[in-house]
């Protein structure tokens, strides 16, 4: 009788575990498909899928564009450093490396106000105002990016170069993230209910 209710109490468990895993898995696959699907249509879907893929539980496309919101503000944060600490040699250079630190900068402010506006998005009155506001920032930060970039435009050598490099890739997770922006904004997206996104 011991070893018969040993042996149960070991199949409960292993069904108990076997549940939640499959749980995960599901969960898991869940996030990966609506990945997939959003990042279709986006400026740089590679981009996309590979890094929203390293989030869990982004289960709405709301927790993809805020997922795409805090890559595009990381990736401004460490070219904003990388910017700060670049060695130039010419008074060009300097003129033009100081003003992409200010319009990074400016960038990283625009991405925090789109991230704080949609953790507080709500339906209602309100909504499209809201709305407008996150396109409003989150265009403003590309825009600031192509900017800096403009500033190198007549500058030749190993300066211009990484700072292409660098920016370029926070103006591409931004471009991704002005997209997936966009879809909560689209009514022709099948994920609205009567032309109201269901957050």
């Amino acid at each position: 009788m011991k070893m018969f209710g040993f042996l149960l109490l070991l199949l409960l468990l292993i069904l108990h575990f076997s549940h939640f895993t499959s749980g995960d898995k599901s969960t898991t696959s869940s996030s990966t498909n609506l990945v997939y699907t959003s990042c279709t249509n986006a400026s740089y879907p590679k981009i996309c899928i590979r890094t929203l893929s390293s989030f869990s539980a982004l289960n709405t496309p709301k927790d993809i564009a805020k997922a795409s919101l805090n890559v595009s503000l990381s990736r401004a944060n460490k070219a904003s450093k990388f910017l700060i600490h670049l060695k130039v040699q010419s008074k060009r250079e300097k003129g033009a490396l100081v003003d992409c630190i200010e319009q990074i900068g400016d960038s990283i402010d625009e991405l925090k106000k789109a991230l704080y506006e949609l953790k507080h998005l709500h339906k209602g009155f309100g909504y499209k105002f809201q709305m407008s506001n996150l396109e409003t920032w989150v265009s403003a930060a590309l825009t600031n990016d192509d900017t800096c970039l403009d500033g190198f435009k007549e500058i030749n050598g190993e300066v211009r170069y990484d700072v292409k490099r660098k920016i370029s890739n926070v103006a591409k997770v931004t471009s991704n993230a002005l997209y997936l922006v966009n879809l909560l904004m689209t009514e022709e997206n099948p994920r609205f209910n009567n032309g109201q996104f269901n957050l």
